[in-house]
């Protein structure tokens, strides 16, 4: 029986993560399973486990105030020494590109155990952009005995490095896996979605469209974000009949602006920072998106949402080939025409919205566990 251990320590990693956890849950007869979580994010993280009813068989709890990428990065390395010791797995399967990924890689690479890349192949080609994302998944990418990669233009990356061909697996993305595995617990669970309802700060109205609006990254901090709350201020005052909702990230450097620029805005919702479920709920309510999220791009064009980023550069180029989202960046004047074209123009709407999400129909998990069965 092969011995495989998860390890995640971010939202966005415990969510795409989730549906591959339960899948290994199903297969017991054939996989020895656990879960580890580095708990980077601490709340955050908490609140998908409890939605997808995981319980970690080991937690780091790494999350400090006020830590840095010196401080994640070295703790997750020896935690993770321990972990290794006490289980000893086959594969250790990693997620995409934040500091738990390539620290976690690292770890098993000094154990010489094989690491499995979910989400691989991602690239922007600029360690720097986005900061510090490109290089974590860069260097996992070089620690990696299989990875999987969401895209064929994913794989071709790998390629493009020398990556061992048959240890490049395309999948699709899990969090379409994990979308759909969300909106079928909230439709069928009358409970969970009245609590949904029940919690969000904004009330949805039936006869008001929703823009959807979520911006934290770091590349975006000072005048990037004054640029985009102009730029949101301006197509709220221009479209008075829909309303535009933002859960706004914790960190000051995102609050500051927001609440300046933005706190006096009639039809401006500025709300906090939602759990996983309530933010797929609204999404799929919301008419489209304005984002700075990499997750998002992948998850809306399932939704049929259309999807402005707001990044000069996007490892999700296959996305923008689709036309279910375009860039554009920091730019105020960029950022007001694109969402107005959307708000104005009905067959660019259904153009987007009807094209075909290049991130797959939710069977990623399904083939990274036949894979790992026949690698035995």
């Amino acid at each position: 029986m092969q011995k495989i251990l998860l390890v995640f320590g971010t939202r966005p990693e415990a969510i795409k993560m989730a549906p591959l956890v339960k899948r290994f849950q199903e297969l017991s007869d054939s996989f020895d399973a656990r879960v580890c979580v580095t708990a980077q994010h601490r709340g955050m993280l908490d609140q998908v486990l409890e939605l997808f009813e995981i319980v970690p068989e080991y937690d780091l709890n790494l999350m400090k105030q006020g830590q840095d990428l010196y401080d994640i990065t070295s703790s997750a390395l020896l935690g993770m020494r321990d972990v290794l010791d006490d289980f000893e797995p086959d594969i250790v399967l990693v997620h995409g590109d934040t500091t738990t990924t390539s620290s976690v890689a690292l770890a098993s690479f000094y154990k010489q155990i094989k690491i499995a890349h979910i989400e691989a192949g991602l690239r922007t080609h600029d360690i720097y952009s986005p900061w510090p994302e490109e290089a974590n998944r860069q260097i996992t990418g070089v620690l990696a005995n299989y990875h999987f990669a969401p895209t064929d233009t994913s794989a071709d990356n790998l390629r493009i490095e020398n990556k061992n061909i048959r240890s490049i697996i395309v999948t699709g993305n899990t969090v379409i896996d994990a979308l759909f595995l969300a909106l079928d617990k909230i439709k069928s669970d009358k409970y969970l979605e009245n609590d949904i309802l029940n919690n969000l700060e904004y009330k949805i109205k039936k006869d008001k469209k929703i823009i959807l609006v979520t911006g934290h990254r770091r590349e975006n901090h000072g005048q990037g974000f004054i640029n985009i709350c102009e730029a949101l201020k301006e197509i709220a005052l221009k479209n008075q009949t829909l309303d535009i909702v933002y859960p706004v990230h914790l960190n000051p450097n995102v609050q500051k602006p927001v609440r300046e620029i933005l706190s006096d805005i009639e039809n401006i919702y500025l709300i906090k920072p939602l759990q996983y479920e309530e933010f797929i709920y609204l999404m799929d309510k919301s008419y489209f998106i304005i984002t700075d999220s990499g997750g998002v791009q992948e998850e809306a064009p399932s939704l049929g949402k259309p999807v402005l980023v707001m990044r000069d550069t996007t490892e999700r180029p296959e996305a923008l080939r689709a036309g279910t989202v375009k860039l554009v960046g920091t730019d105020k004047e960029k950022i007001i025409k694109e969402a107005q074209k959307l708000i104005n123009d009905t067959i660019l709407y259904e153009v987007m919205s009807r094209a075909h999400n290049p991130y797959g129909d939710g069977d990623a998990c399904e083939k990274i566990v036949e894979f790992l069965k026949d690698s035995k």
